[in-house]
């Protein structure tokens, strides 16, 4: 037999074999490929009285870096789960809205996707991850509401340290989609990194961070313009509940905003650096609509690297 037949037939075989395996296992799931150079920008379409708007197409949207439209090569609304961490102040500064937090993340908990996974970090003048060793994520909100519930609330404050550790941490989750909750009031008396280094951190990453400031007005050591800078860089909100009341419901709108968001994905640049992004809706029935995402993304090294 020529060479060129047997290696087609080899080839043929081998194909036929992996067609009858793949027949007979019919439990393997279906699996979502993403190219590994696409920027994915998760986004939120509010209208001109702040509620969210679903049901939009691929082709309403329009991807801008550096002022330039991009082709959109990935898109889906579905309600995919995400990875969540709830980044939590245990300074002494917090002891007052403890119960309050655990109510609002039990809130939180009931109206997110039952295959969303979650962490907790927590901070007082070090941050540290709040679930058992051994256990990076979980699933479980009786768990989550143990480690929340038995945090303690004493010393100072390293905001930075914590989020810093929570952007390092939420790589490790399974799933596409990510995003942080952070609980304080903005001060910072005891972190090793600086605002900038964490801010460059948040950018490196796709992560989108949700801020809950709750700040005593007789505080001085509060700083919500750090909580706020964090959200906007990041595509995300902040809020600034006055009440138990209040804070319950931030974390159901940033509930509803995570089940009613897009997932964009376009080719990202091949120059190296720190890139503007901006998305542009049309609603094609005269509606002012706002799509809110990051500000910028970044390519280069792995942020490991850099790091």
């Amino acid at each position: 037999m020529k060479p060129l037949i047997a290696f087609v037939l080899l080839i043929a075989g081998l194909g036929a074999a992996a067609t009858r395996a793949q027949e007979g296992d019919q439990t393997a799931p279906p699996r979502l490929s993403i190219r590994t150079d696409l920027v994915t920008l998760p986004v939120t379409v509010v209208d001109a009285a702040g509620r969210f708007v679903t049901g939009l197409d691929r082709e309403q949207f329009t991807v801008y870096d550096d002022g330039e439209p991009q082709p959109i090569e990935f898109f889906t609304s579905e309600d995919l789960p995400l990875t969540i961490g709830l980044v939590v102040d245990s300074s002494a500064s917090m002891r007052v809205h403890r119960s309050n937090v655990t109510a609002a993340a039990a809130a939180f908990a009931a109206m997110s996707n039952p295959l969303d996974e979650f962490f907790t970090v927590h901070f007082n003048e070090r941050a540290w991850l709040g679930l058992p060793p051994g256990l990076a994520f979980t699933e479980e909100w009786g768990q989550l509401h143990a480690v929340l519930k038995a945090a303690p609330a004493s010393g100072m404050t390293a905001l930075h340290d914590a989020v810093d550790l929570a952007l390092d941490h939420i790589r490790l989750g399974t799933h596409g989609r990510k995003a942080l909750i952070v609980v304080s009031d903005g001060g910072d008396n005891a972190s090793v990194h600086t605002r900038d280094a964490v801010l460059q951190h948040a950018r490196k990453t796709e992560t989108v961070l949700y801020t809950v400031t709750l700040a005593d007005p007789d505080d001085h050591e509060t700083n919500p313009r750090v909580l706020k800078t964090l959200a906007n860089e990041t595509g995300g909100r902040t809020f600034a509940p006055r009440d138990v009341d209040e804070v319950i419901r931030a974390f159901e709108q940033i509930a509803r905003e995570l089940r009613s968001g897009y997932e964009i994905g376009f080719a990202a640049s091949t120059n190296g650096g720190l890139h503007a992004v901006r998305v542009v809706v049309d609603a094609r029935d005269r509606r002012h609509l706002t799509a809110r995402t990051r500000a910028a993304y970044y390519t280069g090294p792995s942020p490991d690297a850099q790091r």
